[in-house]
């Protein structure tokens, strides 16, 4: 790799505070905010606004929309014009 080009890739916070969730991993994001992590050390922290903590299709509160009435539904109303 060419020096002096590339973002610093450290270890970093990741925090939905929606579903009370954080994780540490690696990025090349960086924050002013820090947190002290379980193993005693100081790390940025990004504050999500999702994750797989708090979203509907991970959870399983994801609605699922009737989609086969609605095709029906339309097939009922347009089905005069068939003939045109």
């Amino acid at each position: 790799m060419k020096p002096g080009i590339h973002p610093a890739y450290g270890p970093v916070v990741f925090r939905d505070k929606a579903g009370n969730f954080a994780f540490l991993t690696r990025s090349t994001l960086s924050s002013d905010h820090t947190i002290e992590w379980e193993d005693g050390h100081t790390y940025p922290v990004v504050d999500v606004e999702i994750s797989s903590a708090s979203h509907p299709f991970y959870t399983g509160t994801a609605r699922v929309l009737d989609t086969a009435g609605r095709v029906e539904r339309f097939e009922r109303r347009y089905s005069r014009f068939e003939g045109r």
